[in-house]
This record gives C-alpha cells, sequence and structure tokens, in this order.
C-alpha cells in the first residue's frame, strides 16, 4: 500500500510548501498555509488502468503540421457563441465563474436544453428535481440533455464511458472529490486533481468540458490560480443582481479574442440573448437631460452605443468627492485636471460623480469625450440633445486625439437614429454617404464653444 504523506498547500495561491510558514513567500498572504493528505494508491487516470491505452508522441516538422480550421459546436447561442470566439472547441475546457445567484447554472442549463448535440449535465449542488424545476421554467424537455447528481469523479467518468456525450457541464469544480486524493472537496490539492483528470478526458476524447467556479470576495476564481493556467478559456459572467441585465466577458480564450462581450436579460423565463445592446443601455426618455452624454465605443468587434450620467455639484466638505461607477477613478480625476487647465473650468471646489449606465465598465479611451460633455452639460446645468453622441479620446495638452474604428462607430450612431456625432479632426473618414453630420473637433475648447455656446 502506498505511503501517504501530507503537504501544506497556500489556500490562496496554491504553493506547496514542505512545512508550515506563517505567511506565503509567493503571493505575501498571512495564515493562508494549510496541511492537507496527500494519497496515490492507484494510477491517476480518467480511466482504469487495463482500459488506458499506451500512446507515444513523437516531435513533427512544423511544415508538416496540418493548419486546417477546427470545426466548432454551435451552442444555439449567438452571445455565447460570439464570447468564445465562434463556438466550442472539441477537447477544450471551459471555465465560467460568476457571482452566487448571478444565473451560471441557468445560462449552462439553457444551452444544454437548446443544443442538438447529447450533454452530460452533472450538479454537485442541486438535486435532480430541483434542475428539472428550472429546466420547465427555461425550455421545454429536451431528449438531448442528461442530468446527474454527482461529486465523484471516478463515478462520473464511468457514467460518462456509458453515456458517451459530445458535451459535458460540471456544476461545480469545488463540489468534485476525487478517490486519488484524500483531502476535502474545495481544497487546493483536489481541484488541482479533479481538473488535471477532466483535462486528460477532454484532449483524450475530444469531448468539450465547461466547468462552473466559485469566486471569492474580491471576484476572483477562487482556488489555486494554476485552475486558470490549466483551462483554455476563462468566462466571468458578471452584473449586478438588483439589474436584470449580465454580462460575459472572456478573460483568457486560447481559441478567440478576449475583447468579445456577450449581454443576456435575466427574466423569469430564464436569460434572454440582447443582439442590440445601444438600446437597453440608453434610457428612452425624449427630452434632453442635463448631465447626460451618449459614447460611441467598441467592445471586441461590437460597436455600443452607452449612456454616460455625470452630476457636478457644490461641495459640502472641505475635499471635493469624486466617485465613478463603470468608468476608472484616476481617468476621471485627470480630464477633471484638463478642464481645469487647459479650458479653464474651476472644478476643485466641486463633487463630480460619474455613472455608466446598464451597470457595464468600459476601458475605451473613445469614451473621454462624452465624460467631458457629461460633466459640463452638469457643470452648466444644459442639457445635451439627445440625438448627439461621441468619440473622441483627450489628450493631456486637451487636444481630442483620434480613435480606432471611427467609421464602425459612425455607422452603428446612424443605425441607431442619431444625427450629429463629435470626432477628432484627424480622424480619416472615407465614408461616401455617412448619414449623419460629422463634427470634426481640435480641442476642448471647440467642443464647449458648438454645445454650450
Amino acid at each position: 500500500m502506498a505511503k501517504t504523506k501530507t503537504a501544506f498547500f497556500c489556500q490562496n495561491c496554491g504553493t506547496q510548501y514542505a512545512k508550515w510558514t506563517g505567511q506565503c513567500g509567493a503571493c505575501k498572504e498571512w495564515n493562508t498555509i494549510v496541511e492537507e493528505v496527500v494519497s496515490s494508491p492507484s494510477p491517476k487516470d480518467w480511466k482504469s488502468s487495463a482500459e488506458t491505452k499506451t500512446r507515444s508522441s513523437r516531435p513533427v516538422s512544423v511544415d508538416q503540421i496540418s493548419t486546417e480550421k477546427e470545426s466548432r459546436i454551435d451552442l444555439m447561442d449567438q452571445e455565447f457563441n460570439r464570447v468564445l470566439g465562434g463556438g466550442l472547441v472539441p477537447g477544450s475546457l471551459v471555465l465560467l465563474g460568476g457571482e452566487p445567484g448571478i444565473g451560471k447554472s441557468t445560462l449552462l442549463l439553457q444551452i444544454a436544453l437548446k443544443i442538438t448535440h447529447k450533454t452530460l449535465y452533472v450538479s454537485g449542488e442541486e438535486s435532480q428535481k430541483q434542475i428539472k424545476m428550472r429546466a420547465d421554467r427555461i425550455l421545454p424537455a429536451s431528449n438531448n440533455c442528461f442530468i446527474l447528481t454527482e461529486t465523484n469523479t471516478q463515478n462520473i467518468f464511468r457514467h460518462i464511458t456509458e453515456l458517451e456525450p459530445d458535451l459535458v457541464i460540471i456544476d461545480s469544480i469545488q463540489t468534485l472529490h476525487s478517490n486519488y486524493i484524500e483531502s476535502s472537496a474545495g481544497s487546493i490539492s483536489q481541484i488541482r486533481e479533479c481538473t488535471s483528470e477532466l483535462i486528460k478526458f477532454a484532449k483524450e476524447t475530444h469531448t468539450p468540458v465547461v466547468l462552473v467556479g466559485h469566486i471569492t470576495k474580491d471576484g476572483s476564481i477562487a482556488g489555486p490560480k494554476i485552475l486558470e493556467h490549466m483551462v483554455d478559456t476563462v468566462l466571468q459572467f458578471e452584473g449586478d443582481r438588483n439589474y436584470v441585465y449580465r454580462i460575459l466577458r472572456s478573460l483568457k480564450n486560447r481559441f478567440g479574442s478576449t475583447a468579445e462581450l456577450g449581454i443576456y436579460e435575466m427574466q423569469g423565463s430564464g436569460l434572454r440573448e440582447v443582439n442590440n445592446p445601444s438600446e437597453v443601455l440608453i434610457s428612452e426618455s425624449k427630452e434632453p437631460l442635463s448631465g447626460t452624454a451618449i459614447a460611441a465605443t467598441v467592445e471586441g468587434m461590437r460597436p455600443l452605443l452607452i449612456e454616460i450620467q455625470a452630476l457636478v455639484s457644490s461641495a459640502v466638505y472641505g475635499t471635493p468627492q469624486r466617485s465613478a461607477t463603470g468608468f476608472h477613478a484616476k481617468r476621471l480625476n485627470m480630464l477633471l485636471a484638463v478642464l481645469e487647465k487647459r479650458a479653464g473650468f474651476k472644478l476643485a471646489a466641486k463633487d463630480v460623480f460619474l455613472n455608466i449606465t446598464g451597470g457595464i465598465t468600459v476601458d475605451d479611451p473613445a469614451i473621454d469625450l462624452a465624460v467631458i460633455a457629461a460633466v459640463l452639460s452638469s457643470n452648466f446645468d444644459i442639457g445635451i440633445g439627445k440625438q448627439v453622441c461621441f468619440a473622441g479620446e483627450i489628450g493631456l495638452a486637451g487636444e481630442v486625439r483620434p480613435v480606432q474604428r471611427v467609421e464602425q462607430r459612425i455607422t452603428e450612431a446612424d443605425k441607431l437614429g442619431f444625427t450629429t456625432i463629435y470626432v477628432s479632426e484627424n480622424n480619416k473618414i472615407s465614408l461616401a454617404d455617412p448619414g449623419i453630420k460629422i463634427v470634426p473637433v481640435a480641442k476642448i475648447e471647440e467642443v464647449v464653444q458648438h454645445l454650450f455656446g
């Protein structure tokens, strides 16, 4: 019988130590190192040693490697397919993380019920009756979706061998445990071992596996950091539970871009795909409101028009407040400094609050011009027309800098019924008939003159 041994692991980063220490030398966290029992009584494989076929690999010249495009599995969900890069690659491992109750299980069950491929949905958190109740609420029953409530990986692989599914969904990786590791489910060693077994299964059988992962209080994936390195794709499902909209982002993708974005609307019958997010991110108010401006941004390959709200008021306390939701606070401070230095607006004694509606976070510098317009609109208490939008980056000298893919932003604004868009005069625009008035500006002063006289 194999000798049982113990090792010490950091619960934060997964670093292994021979003995206990108070501080982890890798992540510098205190009191995160715990002792775990590690035992290997039999070969670590998703199949028994008798079924395992010995395969040897050999070096291949680069020019002999096939570069044919690999077929992908259509998940019958445009938003999910877009974020993955066109569908699910056979043999890939996808990790989906998100806040508790945000809708991770609902999204994956909805996909399992939609697709025509045989799917095994493994749940270690809910009973079969609970999953059936949710399935009845989402979509009609499907004979291609099979439900299994199990947490032992060896039993799961036994059912997989019998069923031979085309897609496996695990909800969640923190609930699984392997007989080869004697520690409890959710521990560093169990998560690493179960994920390793699933990776070997996926690569050998070319069966894609989707894992649901818990997250910590600071928003990162729970478990060792190596978990994110092991999988092929890491997705983040985010949004405020007080709002109906959910956003699917890609943090890592070996088979596509990480800049794509998927938007869903939470309903009683499940998650609805939002194919035109600009309509839901812009308020339906007909009258122009002060402190509101529309920005033309791009997320991945998709142009979006978002609404930016600003509130400027006199500071009650000695130090003025600067608050930004969905926008970097440091960049807001920089833009306010540019306004004061280059345009002469005294905002040092005023509170400034900024919000991007819809609960999304935007990193595109092209929304700087809209942020400036919203702040000035609130400061003057003069509304900007609802048919006006902006696309421009602000430099430290107060200049309006050109942005990438401006023609795509202009076309999207025209499609949504906007009549005027402010862009940098240095942008090269070759649209023959844009259908929208393009106002080129070079300095912040010109924008103020056009908007407020």
